[in-house]
Protein backbone atom coordinates (compact mmCIF):
# COMPACT_ATOMS: atom_id res chain seq x y z
CA UNK A 1 0.00 0.00 0.00
CA UNK A 2 3.23 2.29 0.83
CA UNK A 3 4.46 1.77 -2.43
CA UNK A 4 1.05 2.04 -4.51
CA UNK A 5 0.99 5.32 -2.39
CA UNK A 6 4.21 6.34 -3.76
CA UNK A 7 3.85 5.67 -7.17
CA UNK A 8 0.57 7.67 -7.92
CA UNK A 9 2.84 10.68 -6.01
CA UNK A 10 5.29 10.28 -8.24
CA UNK A 11 3.21 10.06 -11.34
CA UNK A 12 0.99 13.35 -10.39
CA UNK A 13 4.39 15.57 -9.36
CA UNK A 14 5.93 14.09 -13.17
CA UNK A 15 2.21 15.21 -14.84
CA UNK A 16 2.12 18.37 -13.33
CA UNK A 17 6.23 19.47 -14.36
CA UNK A 18 5.57 18.68 -17.88
CA UNK A 19 1.80 20.06 -18.20
CA UNK A 20 3.57 23.82 -18.63
CA UNK A 21 5.78 22.35 -21.12
CA UNK A 22 2.84 20.96 -23.68
CA UNK A 23 0.52 24.02 -23.15
CA UNK A 24 3.87 26.03 -24.44
CA UNK A 25 3.87 23.93 -27.53
CA UNK A 26 0.46 24.05 -28.12
CA UNK A 27 -1.34 26.83 -30.35
CA UNK A 28 -4.33 28.83 -29.53
CA UNK A 29 -6.94 28.29 -29.58
CA UNK A 30 -7.57 32.12 -30.41
CA UNK A 31 -5.10 35.11 -31.78
CA UNK A 32 -6.06 38.35 -31.47
CA UNK A 33 -4.19 41.30 -33.37
CA UNK A 34 -4.75 44.94 -32.08
CA UNK A 35 -3.54 47.60 -34.22
CA UNK A 36 -4.08 51.44 -32.43
CA UNK A 37 -3.78 53.87 -34.97
CA UNK A 38 -1.15 56.60 -34.33
CA UNK A 39 -0.51 54.81 -30.62
CA UNK A 40 3.16 56.57 -29.51
CA UNK A 41 5.11 54.86 -26.95
CA UNK A 42 6.07 58.58 -25.46
CA UNK A 43 1.96 59.12 -24.60
CA UNK A 44 2.30 55.78 -23.91
CA UNK A 45 4.98 56.16 -20.87
CA UNK A 46 4.16 59.78 -19.90
CA UNK A 47 0.85 59.15 -19.19
CA UNK A 48 0.98 55.95 -17.20
CA UNK A 49 0.33 57.75 -14.13
CA UNK A 50 -2.96 57.91 -15.05
CA UNK A 51 -4.15 54.50 -16.12
CA UNK A 52 -5.73 51.31 -13.90
CA UNK A 53 -3.71 48.47 -13.40
CA UNK A 54 -5.19 46.30 -15.62
CA UNK A 55 -4.44 47.73 -18.98
CA UNK A 56 -1.25 48.65 -20.28
CA UNK A 57 0.13 48.38 -16.48
CA UNK A 58 -0.95 44.66 -16.97
CA UNK A 59 0.37 44.34 -20.10
CA UNK A 60 4.05 45.37 -19.15
CA UNK A 61 3.97 42.93 -16.39
CA UNK A 62 2.73 40.25 -17.62
CA UNK A 63 3.99 40.93 -21.21
CA UNK A 64 6.63 40.95 -23.80
CA UNK A 65 7.53 44.56 -24.97
CA UNK A 66 9.11 45.69 -27.49
CA UNK A 67 9.52 49.59 -26.98
CA UNK A 68 10.88 50.67 -30.44
CA UNK A 69 8.89 49.41 -33.40
CA UNK A 70 10.05 50.61 -36.91
CA UNK A 71 8.12 50.50 -40.64
CA UNK A 72 10.94 49.25 -43.55
CA UNK A 73 9.15 51.87 -45.87
CA UNK A 74 8.67 55.85 -45.96
CA UNK A 75 5.05 57.91 -45.66
CA UNK A 76 3.00 55.41 -43.99
CA UNK A 77 -0.33 55.81 -42.86
CA UNK A 78 -2.85 53.26 -41.33
CA UNK A 79 -3.31 51.31 -44.97
CA UNK A 80 -0.04 50.64 -45.48
CA UNK A 81 0.58 49.81 -41.96
CA UNK A 82 -2.30 47.42 -41.65
CA UNK A 83 -1.11 45.41 -44.93
CA UNK A 84 2.51 45.14 -43.22
CA UNK A 85 1.58 43.94 -40.33
CA UNK A 86 -0.51 41.13 -41.67
CA UNK A 87 1.44 40.20 -44.43
CA UNK A 88 4.68 40.89 -43.57
CA UNK A 89 5.50 42.27 -46.58
CA UNK A 90 6.50 46.40 -47.83
CA UNK A 91 4.32 48.31 -50.29
CA UNK A 92 6.93 47.15 -53.07
CA UNK A 93 5.40 43.66 -52.48
CA UNK A 94 1.89 43.92 -51.15
CA UNK A 95 0.44 46.47 -53.66
CA UNK A 96 -0.33 48.80 -50.59
CA UNK A 97 1.18 51.92 -51.17
CA UNK A 98 -1.24 53.66 -49.10
CA UNK A 99 -5.15 54.39 -48.11
CA UNK A 100 -5.62 56.27 -51.68
CA UNK A 101 -3.82 56.15 -54.37
CA UNK A 102 -4.13 57.08 -58.75
CA UNK A 103 -5.26 54.72 -60.84
CA UNK A 104 -3.24 54.99 -63.72
CA UNK A 105 -5.42 53.25 -66.33
CA UNK A 106 -8.33 55.73 -65.06
CA UNK A 107 -6.16 58.81 -63.72
CA UNK A 108 -8.20 58.95 -60.81
CA UNK A 109 -8.13 58.59 -57.51
CA UNK A 110 -9.14 54.78 -55.95
CA UNK A 111 -9.65 53.78 -52.66
CA UNK A 112 -7.18 50.87 -51.27
CA UNK A 113 -10.22 48.17 -51.03
CA UNK A 114 -12.02 49.32 -53.54
CA UNK A 115 -14.09 46.46 -55.88
CA UNK A 116 -16.95 47.67 -57.89
CA UNK A 117 -17.58 43.66 -58.06
CA UNK A 118 -18.98 42.76 -54.75
CA UNK A 119 -22.19 44.97 -53.05
CA UNK A 120 -22.06 46.61 -49.40
CA UNK A 121 -24.01 45.33 -46.29
CA UNK A 122 -25.56 48.14 -44.61
CA UNK A 123 -23.19 50.32 -46.78
CA UNK A 124 -23.26 51.63 -50.15
CA UNK A 125 -19.60 51.31 -50.41
CA UNK A 126 -18.15 48.26 -52.59
CA UNK A 127 -15.06 46.93 -50.93
CA UNK A 128 -12.81 43.71 -51.15
CA UNK A 129 -8.97 43.07 -50.07
CA UNK A 130 -8.64 41.90 -54.46
CA UNK A 131 -5.75 44.73 -54.24
CA UNK A 132 -4.01 43.53 -51.55
CA UNK A 133 -1.39 41.35 -54.01
CA UNK A 134 0.37 38.71 -51.22
CA UNK A 135 -1.03 36.60 -48.49
CA UNK A 136 -1.69 37.55 -45.29
CA UNK A 137 -0.97 35.48 -41.62
CA UNK A 138 -4.97 35.10 -41.62
CA UNK A 139 -4.89 33.65 -45.17
CA UNK A 140 -2.07 31.24 -44.17
CA UNK A 141 -4.42 29.76 -41.23
CA UNK A 142 -7.27 29.39 -43.62
CA UNK A 143 -4.83 27.17 -45.55
CA UNK A 144 -2.96 25.08 -42.78
CA UNK A 145 -6.20 24.42 -41.23
CA UNK A 146 -8.56 23.67 -44.31
CA UNK A 147 -10.91 26.80 -43.84
CA UNK A 148 -11.51 25.32 -40.21
CA UNK A 149 -10.54 28.23 -38.80
CA UNK A 150 -12.58 31.03 -38.19
CA UNK A 151 -11.46 34.59 -39.42
CA UNK A 152 -12.89 37.80 -38.15
CA UNK A 153 -11.76 41.54 -38.00
CA UNK A 154 -13.61 44.65 -36.73
CA UNK A 155 -12.64 48.17 -37.10
CA UNK A 156 -13.76 51.81 -37.22
CA UNK A 157 -12.33 52.22 -40.63
CA UNK A 158 -13.35 50.38 -44.23
CA UNK A 159 -9.56 49.85 -45.01
CA UNK A 160 -8.14 48.70 -42.05
CA UNK A 161 -11.18 46.06 -41.77
CA UNK A 162 -10.46 45.02 -44.86
CA UNK A 163 -6.69 44.20 -45.17
CA UNK A 164 -6.73 43.14 -42.42
CA UNK A 165 -9.03 40.09 -42.76
CA UNK A 166 -7.28 38.93 -45.85
CA UNK A 167 -8.36 37.63 -48.93
CA UNK A 168 -9.89 34.09 -47.01
CA UNK A 169 -11.82 35.94 -44.43
CA UNK A 170 -15.19 35.11 -42.66
CA UNK A 171 -16.02 38.74 -42.28
CA UNK A 172 -15.03 41.85 -41.95
CA UNK A 173 -16.69 44.98 -40.07
CA UNK A 174 -16.52 48.47 -39.96
CA UNK A 175 -18.82 51.52 -38.85
CA UNK A 176 -20.68 53.47 -41.77
CA UNK A 177 -19.59 56.90 -40.89
CA UNK A 178 -23.41 57.76 -42.66
CA UNK A 179 -25.56 56.03 -40.50
CA UNK A 180 -23.61 54.35 -37.89
CA UNK A 181 -24.41 50.99 -38.00
CA UNK A 182 -21.54 48.05 -38.80
CA UNK A 183 -21.44 47.34 -42.36
CA UNK A 184 -19.67 44.78 -44.36
CA UNK A 185 -19.20 43.50 -47.64
CA UNK A 186 -20.87 40.90 -50.18
CA UNK A 187 -16.96 39.79 -51.03
CA UNK A 188 -16.96 37.41 -47.49
CA UNK A 189 -19.57 34.19 -47.37
CA UNK A 190 -22.05 35.71 -45.34
CA UNK A 191 -23.31 38.49 -43.08
CA UNK A 192 -24.03 37.01 -39.67
CA UNK A 193 -27.21 37.06 -38.53
CA UNK A 194 -26.40 37.81 -34.79
CA UNK A 195 -25.05 40.63 -36.57
CA UNK A 196 -27.75 42.31 -38.04
CA UNK A 197 -29.98 41.95 -34.86
CA UNK A 198 -27.47 43.84 -32.67
CA UNK A 199 -27.31 46.90 -35.38
CA UNK A 200 -31.41 46.32 -35.07
CA UNK A 201 -31.39 46.21 -31.29
CA UNK A 202 -28.02 47.83 -30.21
CA UNK A 203 -26.65 49.68 -33.04
CA UNK A 204 -24.62 52.85 -32.04
CA UNK A 205 -27.68 55.11 -33.92
CA UNK A 206 -29.48 53.68 -31.30
CA UNK A 207 -27.18 55.09 -28.36
CA UNK A 208 -25.35 58.02 -29.95
CA UNK A 209 -27.79 60.69 -28.50
CA UNK A 210 -26.49 60.15 -24.82
CA UNK A 211 -23.03 59.65 -25.70
CA UNK A 212 -21.09 62.87 -24.22
CA UNK A 213 -17.42 62.43 -23.41
CA UNK A 214 -16.22 64.31 -20.70
CA UNK A 215 -12.93 63.43 -19.18
CA UNK A 216 -12.16 60.36 -17.13
CA UNK A 217 -10.49 62.31 -14.59
CA UNK A 218 -10.22 65.64 -12.79
CA UNK A 219 -8.73 68.63 -15.40
CA UNK A 220 -6.05 68.66 -12.95
CA UNK A 221 -4.37 65.73 -13.37
CA UNK A 222 -3.93 65.89 -17.04
CA UNK A 223 -0.73 68.30 -16.95
CA UNK A 224 1.57 66.62 -19.03
CA UNK A 225 0.99 68.47 -21.98
CA UNK A 226 0.35 72.26 -21.89
CA UNK A 227 -3.04 73.36 -21.96
CA UNK A 228 -4.39 77.00 -22.66
CA UNK A 229 -8.13 76.15 -21.77
CA UNK A 230 -9.56 77.01 -18.33
CA UNK A 231 -12.48 74.81 -18.56
CA UNK A 232 -12.92 71.20 -19.32
CA UNK A 233 -13.88 70.08 -23.06
CA UNK A 234 -17.44 68.23 -23.24
CA UNK A 235 -18.71 66.93 -26.31
CA UNK A 236 -21.71 65.50 -27.77
CA UNK A 237 -21.47 63.79 -30.92
CA UNK A 238 -25.46 64.24 -31.53
CA UNK A 239 -24.95 68.27 -31.50
CA UNK A 240 -23.39 67.74 -35.30
CA UNK A 241 -25.92 66.25 -37.08
CA UNK A 242 -24.08 65.38 -40.43
CA UNK A 243 -20.97 64.59 -38.67
CA UNK A 244 -21.84 62.63 -35.36
CA UNK A 245 -20.34 59.57 -36.31
CA UNK A 246 -17.22 60.48 -37.89
CA UNK A 247 -16.74 62.42 -34.68
CA UNK A 248 -17.45 59.33 -32.69
CA UNK A 249 -15.03 57.34 -35.01
CA UNK A 250 -11.95 59.77 -34.24
CA UNK A 251 -12.53 59.82 -30.47
CA UNK A 252 -12.20 56.53 -27.65
CA UNK A 253 -15.82 56.38 -28.12
CA UNK A 254 -14.73 53.66 -30.85
CA UNK A 255 -12.76 51.64 -29.14
CA UNK A 256 -16.09 50.83 -26.86
CA UNK A 257 -17.88 50.03 -29.58
CA UNK A 258 -15.29 47.78 -31.20
CA UNK A 259 -14.83 46.31 -27.60
CA UNK A 260 -18.87 45.98 -27.65
CA UNK A 261 -19.16 43.89 -30.78
CA UNK A 262 -16.50 42.02 -29.56
CA UNK A 263 -18.24 40.44 -27.12
CA UNK A 264 -21.26 40.15 -29.01
CA UNK A 265 -19.13 37.64 -31.56
CA UNK A 266 -17.96 35.29 -28.72
CA UNK A 267 -21.09 35.12 -27.33
CA UNK A 268 -22.98 34.54 -30.75
CA UNK A 269 -20.55 32.55 -32.84
CA UNK A 270 -18.75 29.45 -32.72
CA UNK A 271 -14.87 31.54 -32.31
CA UNK A 272 -12.54 30.15 -29.75
CA UNK A 273 -15.12 27.26 -28.98
CA UNK A 274 -12.94 24.45 -30.38
CA UNK A 275 -9.23 23.39 -30.43
CA UNK A 276 -8.80 24.91 -34.15
CA UNK A 277 -6.93 28.08 -33.90
CA UNK A 278 -9.47 31.25 -35.06
CA UNK A 279 -8.06 34.62 -35.39
CA UNK A 280 -9.82 38.19 -34.64
CA UNK A 281 -8.17 41.32 -36.00
CA UNK A 282 -8.97 44.61 -34.10
CA UNK A 283 -8.34 48.13 -35.06
CA UNK A 284 -8.36 51.07 -31.82
CA UNK A 285 -8.11 54.37 -32.34
CA UNK A 286 -5.70 56.96 -30.72
CA UNK A 287 -5.11 59.88 -32.74
CA UNK A 288 -6.24 63.28 -32.15
CA UNK A 289 -10.30 64.32 -31.93
CA UNK A 290 -11.31 65.26 -35.20
CA UNK A 291 -7.64 65.59 -36.64
CA UNK A 292 -7.20 69.08 -34.52
CA UNK A 293 -3.38 69.76 -33.81
CA UNK A 294 -2.48 68.90 -30.29
CA UNK A 295 -2.01 71.98 -29.25
CA UNK A 296 -5.30 72.34 -29.73
CA UNK A 297 -6.09 69.12 -27.89
CA UNK A 298 -3.85 68.24 -25.79
CA UNK A 299 -6.16 67.34 -22.71
CA UNK A 300 -8.42 64.90 -25.15
CA UNK A 301 -4.99 63.36 -25.92
CA UNK A 302 -4.69 62.34 -22.40
CA UNK A 303 -8.24 61.24 -22.66
CA UNK A 304 -8.04 59.28 -25.08
CA UNK A 305 -4.73 57.11 -23.69
CA UNK A 306 -6.65 56.41 -20.63
CA UNK A 307 -9.86 55.34 -21.93
CA UNK A 308 -8.12 53.52 -24.53
CA UNK A 309 -6.39 51.60 -21.32
CA UNK A 310 -9.82 50.91 -19.74
CA UNK A 311 -10.71 49.57 -23.43
CA UNK A 312 -7.61 47.40 -23.18
CA UNK A 313 -8.55 46.22 -20.23
CA UNK A 314 -12.45 45.69 -20.68
CA UNK A 315 -11.17 43.53 -23.66
CA UNK A 316 -8.60 41.66 -21.91
CA UNK A 317 -11.45 40.87 -19.04
CA UNK A 318 -14.02 39.76 -22.02
CA UNK A 319 -11.94 37.23 -23.96
CA UNK A 320 -10.70 35.75 -20.14
CA UNK A 321 -14.45 35.18 -19.23
CA UNK A 322 -15.11 33.55 -22.51
CA UNK A 323 -12.35 31.84 -24.09
CA UNK A 324 -9.77 32.06 -21.14
CA UNK A 325 -6.14 34.15 -21.19
CA UNK A 326 -4.31 30.71 -21.32
CA UNK A 327 -5.94 29.82 -24.61
CA UNK A 328 -5.33 33.42 -26.21
CA UNK A 329 -2.18 35.11 -27.80
CA UNK A 330 -2.58 38.73 -28.47
CA UNK A 331 -0.21 40.86 -30.42
CA UNK A 332 -0.58 44.99 -29.93
CA UNK A 333 0.85 47.30 -32.28
CA UNK A 334 0.40 50.76 -33.63
CA UNK A 335 0.25 52.19 -37.61
CA UNK A 336 3.52 54.10 -37.19
CA UNK A 337 2.23 57.60 -38.14
CA UNK A 338 0.43 60.70 -36.38
CA UNK A 339 -1.81 62.67 -38.71
CA UNK A 340 -0.41 66.37 -39.83
CA UNK A 341 -0.96 69.02 -38.03
CA UNK A 342 -1.04 72.75 -39.47
CA UNK A 343 0.96 75.40 -36.42
CA UNK A 344 2.05 78.08 -37.84
CA UNK A 345 5.58 77.56 -37.97
CA UNK A 346 6.26 81.30 -39.03
CA UNK A 347 4.68 82.24 -35.58
CA UNK A 348 8.46 80.78 -34.36
CA UNK A 349 10.36 81.43 -36.95
CA UNK A 350 11.08 78.09 -38.24
CA UNK A 351 11.89 77.72 -41.58
CA UNK A 352 8.68 76.80 -43.52
CA UNK A 353 7.04 77.34 -46.83
CA UNK A 354 3.96 76.00 -49.47
CA UNK A 355 4.67 73.61 -52.09
CA UNK A 356 2.39 73.42 -54.82
CA UNK A 357 2.55 69.95 -56.88
CA UNK A 358 0.20 71.28 -59.67
CA UNK A 359 1.96 74.30 -60.37
CA UNK A 360 5.65 71.38 -60.21
CA UNK A 361 3.92 69.40 -62.49
CA UNK A 362 2.96 72.35 -64.94
CA UNK A 363 6.24 73.84 -65.10
CA UNK A 364 8.18 70.11 -65.44
CA UNK A 365 5.63 69.59 -68.64
CA UNK A 366 6.76 72.93 -70.35
CA UNK A 367 10.18 71.96 -69.50
CA UNK A 368 9.85 68.88 -71.33
CA UNK A 369 7.71 70.61 -74.34
CA UNK A 370 11.07 72.74 -74.78
CA UNK A 371 12.78 69.76 -75.18
CA UNK A 372 11.17 66.96 -77.00
CA UNK A 373 8.32 68.76 -78.86
CA UNK A 374 4.91 69.34 -78.29
CA UNK A 375 2.72 67.18 -76.07
CA UNK A 376 1.02 66.37 -72.63
CA UNK A 377 4.18 64.66 -71.24
CA UNK A 378 2.90 65.06 -67.70
CA UNK A 379 -0.25 62.87 -67.70
CA UNK A 380 -1.10 63.25 -63.84
CA UNK A 381 -0.20 64.26 -60.32
CA UNK A 382 -1.21 62.95 -56.54
CA UNK A 383 0.21 62.67 -53.55
CA UNK A 384 3.90 63.74 -54.05
CA UNK A 385 3.96 61.79 -57.17
CA UNK A 386 3.92 62.60 -60.72
CA UNK A 387 3.02 60.56 -63.61
CA UNK A 388 4.39 60.32 -66.92
CA UNK A 389 2.57 60.18 -70.72
CA UNK A 390 3.70 56.70 -71.33
CA UNK A 391 2.13 56.40 -74.51
CA UNK A 392 3.44 59.52 -75.99
CA UNK A 393 7.07 58.84 -74.88
CA UNK A 394 7.04 55.62 -76.85
CA UNK A 395 5.25 57.20 -79.66
CA UNK A 396 8.13 59.81 -80.25
CA UNK A 397 10.84 57.31 -79.96
CA UNK A 398 11.92 58.59 -76.58
CA UNK A 399 13.30 56.64 -73.91
CA UNK A 400 11.54 56.47 -70.90
CA UNK A 401 14.66 56.44 -67.99
CA UNK A 402 16.41 59.21 -69.49
CA UNK A 403 13.01 61.33 -69.39
CA UNK A 404 12.68 60.42 -65.83
CA UNK A 405 15.80 60.86 -64.97
CA UNK A 406 15.69 64.62 -66.91
CA UNK A 407 12.73 65.24 -65.01
CA UNK A 408 14.03 64.42 -61.49
CA UNK A 409 16.82 66.79 -62.05
CA UNK A 410 14.73 69.45 -62.64
CA UNK A 411 12.18 68.88 -59.87
CA UNK A 412 15.26 68.97 -57.23
CA UNK A 413 16.09 72.66 -58.57
CA UNK A 414 12.00 73.92 -57.28
CA UNK A 415 12.49 75.55 -53.72
CA UNK A 416 11.11 73.23 -50.53
CA UNK A 417 12.40 70.13 -52.65
CA UNK A 418 14.29 67.96 -50.61
CA UNK A 419 15.10 64.95 -53.39
CA UNK A 420 12.69 64.03 -56.35
CA UNK A 421 13.64 60.20 -56.93
CA UNK A 422 12.74 58.72 -60.83
CA UNK A 423 11.63 54.87 -61.03
CA UNK A 424 14.72 54.33 -62.80
CA UNK A 425 16.84 55.28 -59.88
CA UNK A 426 14.24 53.59 -57.57
CA UNK A 427 14.84 50.34 -59.10
CA UNK A 428 17.78 50.43 -60.95
CA UNK A 429 19.96 53.01 -58.93
CA UNK A 430 22.57 52.15 -56.30
CA UNK A 431 21.76 51.36 -52.52
CA UNK A 432 21.84 53.28 -49.77
CA UNK A 433 19.21 53.04 -46.29
CA UNK A 434 17.85 56.11 -47.29
CA UNK A 435 16.68 54.58 -50.78
CA UNK A 436 16.08 51.15 -49.38
CA UNK A 437 13.22 53.42 -47.93
CA UNK A 438 11.38 54.99 -50.28
CA UNK A 439 12.23 51.99 -52.82
CA UNK A 440 10.00 49.70 -50.16
CA UNK A 441 7.14 51.95 -50.17
CA UNK A 442 7.12 51.74 -53.92
CA UNK A 443 5.02 49.84 -56.20
CA UNK A 444 6.35 49.66 -60.04
CA UNK A 445 2.52 49.46 -61.07
CA UNK A 446 0.89 51.84 -59.12
CA UNK A 447 3.38 54.73 -58.05
CA UNK A 448 4.25 57.57 -60.26
CA UNK A 449 7.14 57.82 -62.30
CA UNK A 450 9.07 60.83 -60.24
CA UNK A 451 8.60 60.67 -56.07
CA UNK A 452 8.96 64.37 -54.40
CA UNK A 453 10.84 64.74 -51.00
CA UNK A 454 9.41 67.86 -49.50
CA UNK A 455 11.72 69.99 -47.08
CA UNK A 456 10.54 69.48 -43.07
CA UNK A 457 8.35 72.35 -41.78
CA UNK A 458 7.03 72.94 -45.58
CA UNK A 459 3.19 72.61 -46.20
CA UNK A 460 2.14 69.91 -49.36
CA UNK A 461 -0.59 72.20 -50.92
CA UNK A 462 -3.60 70.11 -52.23
CA UNK A 463 -5.48 72.52 -54.11
CA UNK A 464 -8.32 70.18 -54.74
CA UNK A 465 -9.10 69.42 -50.94
CA UNK A 466 -7.39 72.37 -48.48
CA UNK A 467 -8.35 70.12 -45.64
CA UNK A 468 -5.86 67.09 -46.90
CA UNK A 469 -2.84 69.78 -46.94
CA UNK A 470 0.26 67.97 -45.20
CA UNK A 471 2.65 69.60 -42.95
CA UNK A 472 6.21 67.37 -43.49
CA UNK A 473 7.69 66.84 -40.25
CA UNK A 474 10.67 63.54 -40.33
CA UNK A 475 10.91 63.40 -36.48
CA UNK A 476 11.22 60.09 -35.10
CA UNK A 477 7.65 57.94 -33.64
CA UNK A 478 8.31 55.60 -31.15
CA UNK A 479 6.09 52.57 -31.42
CA UNK A 480 5.20 49.70 -29.28
CA UNK A 481 4.99 45.95 -30.30
CA UNK A 482 3.42 43.58 -26.88
CA UNK A 483 2.89 39.88 -26.98
CA UNK A 484 0.51 38.72 -23.99
CA UNK A 485 -1.29 35.64 -23.01
CA UNK A 486 -0.62 32.24 -23.56
CA UNK A 487 2.79 31.43 -21.81
CA UNK A 488 4.54 34.58 -22.89
CA UNK A 489 7.14 35.65 -20.55
CA UNK A 490 7.11 39.39 -19.07
CA UNK A 491 10.38 41.17 -20.57
CA UNK A 492 10.57 44.69 -21.96
CA UNK A 493 13.16 45.27 -24.78
CA UNK A 494 14.69 48.34 -26.31
CA UNK A 495 16.51 47.20 -28.75
CA UNK A 496 14.60 48.46 -31.94
CA UNK A 497 12.85 46.04 -34.33
CA UNK A 498 10.92 46.07 -37.67
CA UNK A 499 7.37 45.49 -38.20
CA UNK A 500 7.42 43.09 -40.61
CA UNK A 501 8.70 40.34 -38.59
CA UNK A 502 5.42 40.12 -36.64
CA UNK A 503 3.57 38.67 -39.53
CA UNK A 504 5.91 35.71 -39.23
CA UNK A 505 6.71 35.48 -35.49
CA UNK A 506 2.42 34.87 -35.13
CA UNK A 507 2.72 32.67 -37.99
CA UNK A 508 5.63 30.58 -35.97
CA UNK A 509 3.73 30.60 -33.18
CA UNK A 510 0.50 28.93 -34.64
CA UNK A 511 2.95 26.60 -36.43
CA UNK A 512 1.83 27.33 -39.93
CA UNK A 513 3.87 29.34 -43.01
CA UNK A 514 5.00 33.07 -43.09
CA UNK A 515 2.80 34.43 -45.83
CA UNK A 516 3.96 34.83 -49.26
CA UNK A 517 5.38 37.71 -49.19
CA UNK A 518 7.56 37.96 -45.69
CA UNK A 519 10.89 37.91 -45.87
CA UNK A 520 12.04 38.86 -42.31
CA UNK A 521 12.96 36.42 -39.35
CA UNK A 522 10.12 35.47 -36.66
CA UNK A 523 11.01 36.71 -33.21
CA UNK A 524 11.70 34.20 -30.74
CA UNK A 525 9.50 34.76 -28.10
CA UNK A 526 10.23 33.30 -24.63
CA UNK A 527 8.12 31.56 -22.28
Amino acid sequence: MKGLITSIITVIAFSSVHTPVEAQNSTPKLVIGITIDQLRTDYLECFSPLYGEKGFKRLQREGTIYKNIEYAFNNVDRASAVANIYTGATPSLNGIIASRWLDVSTLRPINCVDDTNYMGNFTDEKSSPTLLLTSTVSDELKIANRNKSLIYSISPFRDSAILSAGHSGDGAFWINPNTGKWCGSTYYPNFPYWLTQYNDRDGIDTRISTMIWTPVHNKEKYNYLPEWRDISFKYKFEDDKKNKYRRLITSPFANDEVNKLVKEMLEKSDVGKDDITDMISLTYYAGNYMNKTIQECSTEIQDTYVRLDQALSNLIEIVDKKIGLHNVLFFITSTGYVDSESTDLGLYRIPSGEFHLNRCSALLNMYLMAIYGEGKYVEAHYDQQIYLNHKLIEQKGLLLPDIQNKSADFLMQFSGVNTAYSEHRLLLGSWCPEIEQIRNGFHRKRSGDLLVSVLPGWTIINENNPSNNKVMRYGYIPMPLIFFGQSIASETIETPITIDRIAPTVAQYMKIRAPNGSKAPPIELKH
